[in-house]
């Protein structure tokens, strides 16, 4: 890690190709930090948010959803604008939509203002983040790119488990009168920060040979990953109405429809949005692969966990979001060790991390069954901090993994393909887990509909731990 904080200048044009400093690593993990925070920031604000804007279920879903199927259909349109027009130009547009619709959604006066400032929040993101990997993989070599991939798989974990501590802190804190807005409104001066530095020290990088956009494959996509999410999100709080049913049954053919359009489009030379060869890469395939069920479980668990411990146990915000706390310090210890494991053992790593989340998932289980409904931190903290653990031995591992193969020239869509990949797991987590879970409270209670729900993210735990043995046993 000293290699790569070490300082570094950003070179000019003539003087070789561009170098990402440690100013400019900081400051792109920064800005992979604040879309992953704000998916989950709003976990534990909801109730407050439902009560100070009179919004429905179906409403507050759509908070979380919109912003989630909006970041999910156009990252990967977002990583090819930055290979036409420069990475550092578009994560800087990107930051800047950012810290303007976290205003919106900090201001807004209605629930369903606030549904439209998050799609929009969500479409900023998708611009900003896939300049990160991709500045990454074009600018830095060997052991640096190591080091930064491994850095940056630990910012995003930390990521998901911050937002909802922070979320929880922050509506109960009430700065100046605020609640819940602040869950926006502090992402302002972040993101201020965050320009200041990276017009110092993010260089510039773009593809050598960009290629127009690809409009026909990016409906396309968009059309797919709506017609899936989209109904999926909506679905149990509207009722499970016709348009659900029709939107689920266009999926495939949407799907499909966009295959066959790329492959032409790269048949007849063309580079399309999703370029099939791609996915020959047999690391990119298969660490996509795993990462499906693993982002599907980590989302879905934060989600049900927020509720339960809120509305099931009767915890404040604050309290429900510091009970994470514990799985934050033994992610962040186990990814800082990560790394060296790694040097040695290769992708088992990977198994290993997925046997050790496996055991913390099924203890959470057996808590829960043992303890509801007297359930606090004590009761939580021995399987929080051995899942916590066990996933930061799994997620930092599998970004270097699926990326470490992808030319240069395709980082920009390598890294929108695999953050689009995480980006709708996280999303079918909070639709798939978190229906489940309240579909089953009304019948068994709370303490068996959560109990129940830890199991079927331990079916998906174990999943992803078989196929951890197909990864490649060393990484490029």
């Amino acid at each position: 890690m000293t290699e790569i904080l070490a300082p570094r200048t950003t070179p000019s044009a003539t003087a070789g190709p561009p170098v990402l400093g440690a100013l400019g690593l900081f400051t792109v993990l920064l800005g992979a930090a604040l879309p992953l925070i704000d998916f989950f920031i709003v976990n534990v604000a909801l109730p407050t948010i439902g009560h100070d804007l009179a919004a429905s279920d179906s409403v507050l879903e759509l908070v979380v959803a919109g912003y989630g199927v909006a970041y999910a259909v156009l990252l990967v349109l977002g990583g090819r604008l930055g290979d036409m027009f420069g990475r550092r130009r578009l994560f800087l547009g990107g930051m800047v939509a950012f810290g303007l619709t976290s205003l919106a959604c900090g201001l807004a006066p209605t629930a369903w203002t606030l549904v439209v400032a998050r799609v929009a929040q969500g479409a900023a993101s998708a611009a900003m983040l896939p300049q990160v990997l991709a500045t990454i993989q074009s600018a830095t070599q060997g052991p640096r790119r190591a080091r930064a991939m491994g850095l940056y798989g630990a910012t995003a974990g930390l990521s998901m488990v911050a937002g909802q501590i922070l979320g929880g802190v922050l509506v109960a804190a009430d700065i100046a009168g605020t609640g819940w807005r602040a869950v926006f409104l502090v992402n302002v001066p972040v993101v201020l920060l965050g320009l200041v530095l990276a017009a110092r020290a993010v260089p510039e990088t773009r593809s050598q040979h960009p290629q127009p956009v690809d409009a026909p494959g990016t409906v396309l996509l968009g059309v797919a990953l709506v017609s899936l999410l989209a109904p999926l999100t909506e679905g149990r709080a509207a009722g499970w109405p016709l348009w659900t049913w029709l939107s689920l049954a266009l999926f495939p053919v949407a799907a499909t429809a966009f295959y066959l359009v790329e492959r032409r489009e790269e048949r007849r030379g063309r580079t399309p949005l999703v370029p099939p060869s791609l996915f020959a890469n047999v690391p990119l395939r298969r660490g996509l692969i795993m990462i499906l069920p693993f982002s599907i479980g980590f989302s879905g668990f934060m989600f049900v966990i927020a509720v339960a411990l809120q509305e099931g146990v009767g915890l404040s915000p604050v309290r429900a979001g510091l009970t994470l706390v514990p799985m934050a310090v033994s992610f962040f210890v186990a990814s800082l060790l990560g790394a060296r494991l790694v040097a040695r053992w290769g992708t088992r790593v990977v198994t290993a991390g997925g046997l050790l989340q496996t055991v913390g998932v099924g203890v959470l289980a057996l808590t829960v069954w043992g303890s509801w409904p007297d359930l606090g931190g004590p009761q939580l903290w021995p399987g929080l901090m051995i899942a916590g653990a066990g996933q930061a031995l799994q997620l930092p591992v599998l970004f270097r993994v699926i990326l470490s193969e992808v030319p240069a020239a395709r980082a920009g869509v390598g890294s929108g393909v695999m953050i689009t990949a995480q980006q709708s797991a996280l999303a079918l987590g909070v639709a798939t887990l978190g229906t489940l879970f309240l579909t089953l409270v009304p019948g068994r209670g709370m303490g068996d509909a959560l109990a129940t729900t830890l199991l079927v993210q331990l079916a998906a735990v174990v999943l992803t731990t078989g196929l951890s043995l197909r990864l490649p046993r060393r990484i490029a």
